[in-house]
């Protein structure tokens, strides 16, 4: 693809359904189909849609580049296991981890309702967006989600100047009656690693703490960060975090480290590989006989912070999906190009 277009000039305005056409339009040339390629192109919609930035569209080129390099099975088809009464698993049989979670959502909401409380084991996918979709719809339902994966050794840990960790990304989502659910997403590390692509494909320097070069050394350079390590935020903090997503999506589950994932894909550039654990948790269970207990003090929390002017993660991204469905997306016109130009080509991004 070409590594100097510019994102932020010309762009072309899409509706919601013309641009999902568009989306599925190139994973079919892809060779994706069917409801593997409808999984994928509502996620990637999802992100667009809400103003995800580099989790939407853009995603497409990290999609065709596993799947150029055979790093998915498009024919795959996953299979639901139970573990146990509240544990289920989903073997992906190297699909994208979009429908593994289709194919087992019914059921862990299901059990969620039954038993109160159910864990999701997703198991050998591709993994290549954000977990924000999962928890919003474990939300949908009346319940609370929590979503954690590992991802490809990109991160540092604290102190530290290899690679180890993945983003890590930690996702959670808490029912509203009557409104969007709460929902928050974000990477473990300072940044996701699109943000940083986005930043060299942009020319533009990196906030102060993003990452470091090959020699250890703190960097704004894009680049070198590509090359050398992410930082985790919050120094130690973050970093213990990571490390808790890499047990919980990894071992505890297992499957694959992001230094798995990593040594796995080798120098193909594909998205990682590997393991994501999901909690569906019913709060009724907890208050018998108080039903709307817990929404009603959340509720009281929600207008705490907002009633002060602090920022509630989500209202953001819904305000930005309201807009979509009124005034379209515009999506950039040399980004367009790219994902064009690596149909046409087949070359690496």
């Amino acid at each position: 693809m070409t590594e100097d277009a510019d994102y932020n000039s010309e762009t072309k305005t899409f509706t919601i359904p013309e641009l999902e056409t568009y989306i599925l339009d190139v994973l079919h040339r892809l060779g994706l189909s069917g409801l593997h390629a409808e999984t994928v192109a509502a996620t990637i919609l999802a992100g667009e849609r809400d103003g995800g930035g580099s989790h939407g569209l853009y995603r497409l080129k990290m999609v065709a580049q596993t799947i150029w390099q055979g790093s998915v099975d498009l024919q795959a088809i996953p299979v639901l296991k139970n573990l146990s009464q509240a544990v289920l698993r989903v073997e992906g049989k190297r699909c994208f981890a979009p429908l593994a979670f289709h194919s087992a959502l019914p059921s862990l909401i299901e059990r969620a309702k039954t038993c109160g409380v159910a864990v999701l084991a997703i198991n050998d996918c591709v993994h290549f967006a954000a977990l924000w979709p999962e928890v919003e719809a474990i939300a949908q339902q009346g319940l609370v989600g929590i979503a954690c994966t590992a991802s490809h050794a990109w991160v540092a840990p604290y102190g530290g100047m290899k690679p180890l960790f993945g983003t890590n990304p930690l996702a959670f989502g808490w029912p509203r009656p009557g409104k969007d659910p709460f929902v928050f997403d974000f990477a473990t590390s300072a940044a996701s690693r699109g943000d940083i692509e986005l930043h060299r494909q942009a020319g533009q320097p990196l906030p102060d703490g993003w990452g470091i070069d090959s020699s250890g050394q703190p960097t704004n350079d894009p680049q070198a960060v590509l090359q050398g390590a992410m930082l985790p935020f919050g120094g130690h903090k973050g970093s213990a975090i990571a490390l808790m997503v890499e047990l919980l999506a990894g071992p505890l589950i297992g499957d694959m480290t992001s230094a798995n994932s990593m040594a796995h894909d080798g120098p193909k550039g594909s998205a990682p590989t590997g393991g994501e654990l999901i909690l569906a948790i019913d709060p009724a269970c907890f208050q018998p006989g108080r039903p709307a207990g817990a929404f009603s003090e959340a509720e009281t929390l929600f207008a705490a912070i907002v009633g002060q002017g602090a920022r509630l993660p989500s209202l953001r991204r819904y305000a930005a999906r309201r807009r979509a469905k009124s005034q379209g997306i515009d999506v950039p016109v040399a980004l367009l190009a790219d994902i064009e130009i690596f149909l046409k080509k087949g070359r690496t991004c």
